[in-house]
């Protein structure tokens, strides 16, 4: 096999720490387009090292666009590594970061990422730590890190070595970077990172710090120099050459360029590498290094990573199989890599969508919100598990919206990409709120909503809101082949209705009516005569011809986005009840979820129908189904191998997805404090509740053989429990 066990991981480490960290295989999703990572990673950390390994025999041309290289850092199949990156993205489904690569090479120099790559074995990998055995050198390679910090263990052979830093390979679309050697034992610069999936948002560089344990015998950069193949046309072609300046001090910058620091190594020597990172300035990068790493020690290093993650993930103890364990907490483990800090140690940080600096004065300033994916269970599964990260991550949403005039839609490093539909902001905050986690300024929310769910035109979070408030919905006219009008204006009905119960509880009743009736206009968008939720132009008129089947292969189709009309056929989780009627009842609605499996048409991978298996409980006499299809999907989708997540990961909804269906409960909406609830995967969950925030300090969810669902001893009237509830504590028994 090419990795080992994690069991195995302990006997490298100086010092074995017992906690639920032991139970995680970072492996599990690194095929089958999870696109998550194995490499060292602290808990919503900025910085990670993670092998970076390529396919096509190490292959690789700057000018191409290769989905192969450029859309996974790691890939569990491929074999190849050209070095380890200190900036990574999990689970997301376009190229970005993955840059700024570390590689430990012996015998002559070479500088070409196809020659220097190698083969490797004997993985293994934990939180907060990574080794592999580089196979062409003889090298030991590990890795572990800190908030903000990278650190890498090298063991050398006997004779000529190398450290390389590459920054012309990653997997961002941008080029261009900087370095400079400032010592025999340290280098500076910078890479520029941007263009998420191909949105023309503002390029950002990251900066960075390395220093050696080890002074460099010799030294260098080197700058791949560009060749016009054909002076009439206006591309550029690489050459095959690879201009190296031995002791070179000056900064060298360029669209690919490194350093390289040569060394004569004894047999077994270790040689360690610290990275800082900051989104500010190369001083900061160093003000981190000196702040989180100020000696050379491994060991310590990892110890304190692995202390971290088990400090979350023994929030939450669970009996049952180890097998279960391992999907269990390496689930949990995926929810907690994104978002990240975003703050350097100082507190500086980019403002977002504006030029100059912030400082987040000794709070968490977060990054990397992919909201659309994770408003619908991440940030609900942050809310009971870890609430104090929740609310830290509101009130960055909240000060987005102060520096930009816009709270985040998929916000990157300080940029917002636009990408994907819907105003999920909007849907995430106001969840959180009627959660009970209030310590941020609900008023500048509130504000931040109101324009993106009321401005008609240059609506950065509502483009199509124009149509939207005029017609109720939004029309197929102008859309483009991936646009989406029937996706996006559910995504639309969500945000209001979220809004809509904000509006509420904060006394805001004309609001809230006004929001509940735009979110009630769904209805529009159905068609009695297929049962879909269906395209119509502003006449009013049906999109024709009309095949609901179509986007199940992500092809392109008129009104959806990611998937077809069956993806979203029941998706107004906040309304499953008037979805119910106009399907005809109970019994018409049954049939029609029932065919969404067995016709093929449910995606467990795409998130607006991650819900559609927890919908039997809204029908009484039918909620057994909901825990059949649920344990059907946990066995054949989640898995304990690489390919155990079933697809894109989306910076750890699945495996959101996967915490909660295994505890036996599932938020059903934004907005609705209601759980569905059903049998459990383990005999007991017990959750350490925050008692700082919630009445509760522990919450005790048991298996049971038969008979009612019961709270505390008293049947549940139906299969629903409320987080208020839930966050008083006690006991569940689910059957």
């Amino acid at each position: 096999m090419k990795y080992v066990v994690m069991a195995l991981a302990a006997l490298i480490t100086t010092s074995a720490i017992a906690g639920n960290s032991d139970y995680v295989d970072p492996f599990i999703g690194t095929s089958n387009f999870g696109a998550t990572h194995p490499g060292a990673q602290y808990p919503n950390a900025l910085a990670s090292v993670s092998p970076f390994n390529v396919a096509h025999g190490g292959e690789h041309n700057p000018t191409k666009k290769d989905d192969a290289w450029n859309s996974r850092g790691y890939i569990s199949e491929n074999g190849f590594l050209t070095g380890f990156s200190h900036l990574n993205l999990s689970g997301v489904g376009c190229p970005e970061a993955g840059v700024m690569l570390l590689m430990p090479t012996t015998g002559e120099l070479s500088l070409e990422a196809s020659e220097y790559g190698t083969t490797y074995s004997n993985e293994t990998a934990k939180p907060g730590y990574y080794r592999t055995t580089l196979d062409k050198y003889g090298i030991t390679a590990e890795v572990t890190s800190t908030l903000r910090t990278g650190l890498s263990r090298y063991t050398f052979p006997e004779g000529q070595s190398h450290i390389l830093m590459n920054l012309g390979l990653g997997l961002t679309n941008e080029t261009g970077g900087m370095v400079k050697v400032v010592s025999n034992t340290e280098i500076e610069g910078m890479r520029n990172i941007g263009t998420f999936c191909y949105h023309p948002e503002d390029v950002r560089p990251v900066y960075f710090v390395a220093r050696f344990s080890k002074p460099a015998e010799s030294y260098g950069v080197w700058k791949r120099m560009p060749a016009y193949k054909n002076v009439e046309a206006d591309w550029i072609s690489y050459n095959d050459t690879i201009k190296p300046y031995h002791n070179y001090l000056a900064p060298m910058a360029g669209d690919d360029v490194g350093t390289w620091f040569s060394f004569n190594t004894r047999q077994g020597e270790q040689i360690q590498v610290k990275v800082g990172i900051s989104f500010v300035s190369i001083e900061n990068a160093r003000a981190n290094l000196d702040t989180e790493q100020p000696a050379f020690d491994f060991n310590t290093v990892q110890v304190n990573a692995q202390k971290a993650w088990d400090s979350y993930l023994n929030r939450v103890n669970v009996k049952g199989e180890h097998a279960d364990k391992v999907k269990f907490y390496t689930a949990l483990y995926h929810t907690l890599i994104h978002p990240n800090i975003f703050q350097d140690a100082n507190g500086d940080y980019p403002l977002n969508g504006a030029h100059g600096v912030g400082n987040s004065g000794g709070k968490n300033r977060y990054t990397v919100y992919s909201l659309w994916d994770t408003n619908r269970n991440v940030h609900p599964l942050l809310s009971l598990l870890y609430p104090e990260l929740q609310e830290e991550m509101v009130n960055s949403a909240i000060a987005m919206a102060k520096e930009s005039g816009w709270l985040p839609k998929w916000e990157l490093y300080g940029m917002e990409t636009e990408v994907m539909v819907g105003d999920p902001a909007t849907a995430m905050i106001a969840d959180t709120y009627l959660r009970g986690i209030q310590d941020f300024d609900v008023d500048a929310a509130y504000i931040a909503m109101q324009r993106a769910a009321d401005q008609k035109n240059d609506n950065l979070l509502r483009p199509e809101n124009a149509d939207y408030l005029a017609l109720g919905y939004v029309p197929f006219d102008d859309e483009g082949p991936y646009d989406g009008s029937v996706s996006t204006s559910l995504e639309y009905y969500v945000a209001d209705f979220s809004l809509a119960q904000l509006a509420r509880v904060l006394g805001k009743q004309e609001d809230h009516q006004r929001y509940l009736n735009r979110a009630m206009k769904y209805k529009t968008l159905f068609d009695s005569k297929t049962g879909m939720l269906r395209p119509k132009n502003r006449k009013g008129e049906w999109l024709t011809p009309y095949d609901p089947e179509l986007g199940r292969n992500f092809e392109p189709a008129p009104g959806y986005i990611e998937g077809n009309a069956w993806n979203y056929r029941f998706y107004v989780p906040f309304d499953t009840p008037g979805l119910i009627g106009l399907l005809g009842g109970e019994e018409a609605f049954i049939e029609a979820l029932d065919a969404t499996f067995d016709t093929g048409n449910f995606d467990m991978a795409n998130e607006p129908d991650i819900t559609y298996p927890f919908l039997y409980n809204f029908v009484q006499g039918k909620e057994y189904r909901t825990g059949e299809r649920v344990h059907e999907l946990i066995n054949e989708h989640f898995l304990t191998t690489p390919g155990g997540i079933p697809g894109n990961d989306d910076t750890g909804t699945l495996s959101a997805w996967l915490v909660f269906s295994m505890m036996g409960i599932y938020p059903v909406s934004p907005g609705v404090m209601d759980y569905a609830v059903f049998t459990p995967s383990f005999s007991e969950i017990t959750i350490s509740l925050n008692d700082n925030i919630y009445e509760g300090k522990k919450l005790v969810i048991k298996k049971g053989s038969n008979g009612a669902h019961t709270f505390n001893g008293k049947p549940l009237r139906t299969p629903f429990i409320s987080h208020n509830e839930l966050t008083g504590g006690g006991e569940l028994t689910l059957h």
